[in-house]
């Protein structure tokens, strides 16, 4: 395996894991301060509110995103800035007019959406306001998949730094200043800021280049986008749409106080996790979308991004793991205790999920858009119906235990689909990796299910023990050198102990 390619791996973790970790620092404090003012039903809303953005904006996107992000790739790497230019002019106007449309629409149904699925039909301005938030969504879309598709990765850091960390100092005054009426504007926040941001960094990129193109090439460009893009947006709304099912089901049949657990649980789940998956999307589905058609360097570039990831998230997971509840009481409070015991199965159901997501990419990059929308609704299928027949047994725990049940089906369903696109196969040190990490975590949570302190002492131990495992693996995987390299060889020894029965 290349040491340059690790070394381009590690550098985009670190640029886009940099912003995200002080994003996190930022998210812990707002959550933190919404918790303590709303409570749980506060919590629960404003997760009500970011589904609803969510997928209003997944459908009126037509999946643009994704396809403008795989076409910017393919663009740069085959056709130079001229053909980037004109991928780049047909994505601006075709986003920018589902934007108006989509926020048109969304705004129009407010009064239903409340009224049917909020079931309080008083809150139909708040709704339409959210219509704003569904136009920026759209239109960043675009920018985030220009500036991807040209792997600007510190420019994507700098946006995502700044929309974190303003979007909730501003949050977090308006609901000070304003208590619950200023839910809306919190959520509003985000998208604002992030939109501007976007716009500042892509107008850095100056003008697109080559010819004006004109309204029957560029609806030429529109049909091929929209046709990729439709499947993408299928398969974006069965998630979106997932996701607010299982909302509303916990709401309804368990009340708001149990839709603020889980959406605590969730925060934290998609939080930490973001440091890690947001490199995948910025940096590694560029460089697969390009070598997808060479099947060896493709399944190298996945092996590598899967032990990345492993090794990344292994010490923070192991740890959280062990101290959920004081996690959840720390970020939130003690009305939220029943949130540590989602959380756990959550945790356990993320090791599934970052070894998945590698492989998801293969069918994007791939541009297989009928199969993207299989195995996206079939894993969503899983977790709704798990949330709907586990509620009754488990309580709000159900939708922890469904998330778990959601990867263990989609794992092995990417795997085998990756298995026919490109001959794909872990390595031993992937599969090692993976059962080390599987293995870990259900030591923690059995003991924590014994004794909280003793799976909070076993979690921290392991986590250490990760962590300095990862400072090796990695430290070997970038040909460090000096004290490093040291550390780099003696994980090298370790690693071929253990790997050599695999």
């Amino acid at each position: 395996m290349s040491g340059s390619s690790y070394r381009t791996i590690l550098r985009s973790s670190s640029i886009i894991g940099g912003a995200q970790v002080i994003n996190i620092a930022v998210g812990l404090v707002k959550m933190k301060v919404v918790a303590v003012l709303l409570g749980p039903a506060g919590v629960g809303l404003i997760g009500l509110y970011l589904s609803l953005i969510q997928t209003a904006s997944s459908i009126a996107a037509l999946g643009l995103g994704n396809v403008g992000t795989r076409q910017i790739a393919q663009a740069h790497a085959e056709g130079g800035d001229v053909a980037v230019g004109r991928t780049r002019r047909a994505l601006f106007w075709g986003t920018m007019g589902l934007a108006l449309i989509g926020a048109a629409l969304f705004w129009l149904a407010s009064g239903w959406i409340a009224r049917v699925i909020l079931a309080d039909e008083t809150r139909a301005t708040d709704v339409a306001w959210l219509s704003l938030g569904v136009a920026l969504t759209v239109a960043a879309g675009s920018q985030g998949a220009l500036l991807t598709g040209l792997r600007r990765i510190g420019d994507l850091a700098r946006i995502n730094l700044g929309a974190g960390v303003i979007g909730s100092v501003l949050g977090v005054l308006a609901l000070w200043l304003w208590g619950a009426q200023g839910l809306v504007a919190m959520v509003l926040v985000a998208p604002v800021v992030t939109f501007l941001l976007g716009h500042l960094y892509v107008a850095r990129l100056g003008p697109p280049a080559g010819p004006p193109i004109r309204l029957p090439e560029m609806t030429g460009e529109w049909r091929a986008m929209v046709t990729l893009g439709f499947a993408f947006m299928i398969s974006g709304l069965v998630t979106t749409l997932g996701h607010l099912a299982v909302r509303i089901l916990v709401q309804r049949e368990l009340g708001a106080e149990a839709l603020g657990q889980f959406q605590a649980a969730w925060a934290i789940g998609t939080t930490y996790l973001g440091f890690v998956l947001g490199a995948m999307g910025t940096d590694y589905y560029p460089r697969l979308t390009a070598a997808i058609d060479d099947p060896a360097t493709a399944t190298r570039l996945v092996n590598e991004q899967t032990e990345v990831a492993l090794l990344l998230c292994a010490p923070v997971l192991l740890a959280m793991l062990g101290l959920a509840p004081w996690v959840i009481h720390l970020l939130y409070s003690a009305e939220f205790g029943p949130a540590a015991e989602i959380l756990r199965w959550q945790l356990i159901g993320d090791i599934l999920k970052v070894m998945s997501w590698p492989l998801g990419f293969i069918i994007l990059a791939a541009g297989a858009g009928k199969t993207f929308v299989v195995t996206e609704s079939l894993g969503m299928g899983v977790f709704v119906l798990g949330v709907l027949a586990l509620l009754p047994l488990m309580g709000v725990a159900a939708t922890g235990g469904a998330f778990l049940a959601l990867y263990v089906a989609y794992l092995p369903l990417v795997w085998w689909l990756g298995g026919r696109r490109i001959g794909f196969r872990w390595t031993g040190a992937v599969k090692a990796q993976a059962l080390a990490v599987i293995g870990a975590a259900v030591a923690v949570d059995i003991a924590a299910r014994w004794s909280e302190l003793l799976g909070a002492a076993l979690g921290v131990g392991l986590a250490a023990a990760a962590g300095f495992w990862a400072l090796m693996r990695l430290s070997a995987m970038s040909g460090a050198g000096g004290r490093l390299g040291g550390i780099a060889r003696l994980g090298e020894r370790v690693r071929g102990w253990i790997i050599r029965p695999l």
